[in-house]
């Protein structure tokens, strides 16, 4: 059972992870290189910061207008054959696909990667009708057959190292178990064709959909969503509300930014365009394509200026990458569909402050995602305002699910309790001299901060004190070199 299954709570689940040595071994190289491939892809960072710039005026502009948008999309995909269909909760999504299924008598459903289909629980749920969904990306594959969710929401695997999943599809598919990559990426392969060719339906999901021309985007580098788009006789797509663009010609700098940001390539290997099912005159592609639109809590944070910052997201996962909390810990310990800082500004909007309270408070508030964020998410802003609506119980306007609950515990006392302290200078002055003056008091380990790092230790002064004493140093330096000018002795 995965780390993200249970009832068990963050700090259960992180600690967990932080007692792991092996996951923080496979977690600390695959950051590692997926820093550097993202920093030699961005070496000129002037035209980086244009690009950033220019994504987030993208995005910002698309979610302007986002209502227009989503009318202007579900038109031109009328238009070309595309039946498109509205879901305002995960239930309703899934119930539009199993109508889908039922109706085309679908047994077999196989899957390109989709964090839309996680996000619903979609594959539990069609095996309640009897129709079994495959995942056909080899990330989401290999955590399928371990029974697990995706740690990462680009690379589904990243916290199995090579030896794991050897193991684990020799067990699993009856391979001769070979530490060897290129080996494994053929056997699975070799595997999961013959299942393309007997599915029923092909789901996948949409990086972006062009309301211009009604066009559905997916990127990718396996084939997988080519033969999951095209070989079966029906195509399903899944997407949340706010992944539509304006044009066409918006598309080019975010798929510039996705690609760079989340592997460091310049381009991924395909780029698929999708506009509807299969002419008379055309060889291949399905006889039907459906959409399936989400809004799951979007719209709740569509209608709030600051948190509507959280729906630029991209889905490039630079912030996961750069986030010391998540290198640590990895995307299990988070317990929810999406990990790492955009899951903890995005997950209280799904799954409401009461159940993800924890979240927000996961981060050192260091700013690496925002710095990396490739469309400019404030994401340390965010953080700070859901910290403040999981505590505060007087705040009856808020957009976020489950805030203006009064929360129980310690937290919001010390928190209390430091405002006092910092609010007056005489009283912030003497309780640091206090400190500075006690320190031989202070404990030698603070559970449980101290199982995975040093405790600083108290200065002998207080900064002020010790501001005071520089500036007495330079008075009288001054006053020194002022006397020997003059040929004066002190």
């Amino acid at each position: 059972m995965s780390l993200s299954q249970g009832k068990n709570t963050f700090q259960s689940r992180s600690r967990a992870a932080i007692e792991d040595p092996k996951l923080r071994a496979n977690f600390l190289s695959a950051m590692d290189g997926l820093m550097s491939k993202r920093d030699q892809a961005f070496e000129d960072k002037a035209q980086l910061e244009r690009l950033r710039i220019l994504g987030a005026q993208v995005r910002q502009n698309a979610l302007v207008k986002l209502p227009e948008l989503l009318v202007e999309l579900e038109t031109k995909l009328t238009q070309k054959g595309v039946q498109v269909h509205w879901a305002q909760s995960p239930e309703e999504a899934v119930d539009i696909i199993k109508a889908i299924s039922l109706n085309v008598g679908a047994k077999n459903i196989i899957k390109g990667k989709s964090m839309v289909s996680e996000e619903i629980h979609l594959n539990e749920k069609m095996a309640e009708i009897g129709v079994r969904c495959l995942e056909s990306d080899l990330g989401e594959y290999i955590i399928q057959l371990a029974k697990e969710t995706p740690s990462h929401i680009v690379m589904p695997a990243i916290h199995k190292n090579t030896a794991e999943i050897a193991d684990l599809l020799h067990e699993k598919t009856g391979i001769e178990r070979k530490e060897d990559a290129i080996y494994m990426t053929e056997q699975a392969r070799l595997q999961l064709r013959k299942n393309f060719m007997a599915a029923d339906i092909g789901l996948s999901g949409v990086n972006f959909a062009v309301a211009e021309t009604g066009t559905l985007c997916l990127v990718e580098n396996e084939g997988n969503g080519r033969l999951s788009t095209t070989v079966p006789k029906t195509h399903i797509a899944i997407m949340g509300i706010e992944k539509v663009v304006e044009k066409l010609e918006d598309v080019t700098p975010l798929l510039s930014l996705l690609t760079r940001s989340a592997t460091g390539q310049a381009i991924t290997t395909y780029f698929n365009m999708i506009s509807g099912p299969r002419k008379e005159n055309e060889l291949d592609g399905p006889e039907s394509v459906h959409l399936v639109l989400l809004d799951h809590g979007r719209t709740q944070m569509y209608q709030d200026d600051e948190l509507l910052e959280t729906l630029r997201c991209i889905r490039c996962a630079a912030c996961m990458n750069h986030c010391p909390v998540y290198t640590r810990v990895g995307g299990h310990a988070y317990g929810f569909t999406y990990p790492g800082p955009i899951g903890k500004i995005l997950m209280p909007h799904l799954e409401g402050l009461d159940e993800t309270q924890a979240l927000p408070t996961a981060s050192s508030l260091c700013g690496a995602c925002a710095e990396v964020c490739p469309v400019k998410i404030p994401i340390p802003d965010l953080l700070v305002r859901l910290r403040e609506e999981s505590n505060n119980e007087n705040r009856q306007t808020s957009r976020v699910k489950g805030a203006g609950v009064k929360r129980h515990g310690i937290e919001p006392i010390i928190w209390s309790m430091w405002r006092w302290w910092h609010q007056g200078e005489k009283r912030y002055n003497f309780m640091t001299s206090m400190m500075a003056q006690f320190r031989f008091l202070q404990p030698k380990t603070l559970s449980p901060w101290t199982h995975y790092r040093s405790l600083p230790k108290l200065a002998k002064k207080t900064f002020h004190q010790q501001m005071k004493e520089r500036q007495v140093r330079i008075n009288r330096q001054a006053e020194n070199l002022k006397a020997t000018s003059k040929g004066e002795k002190l």
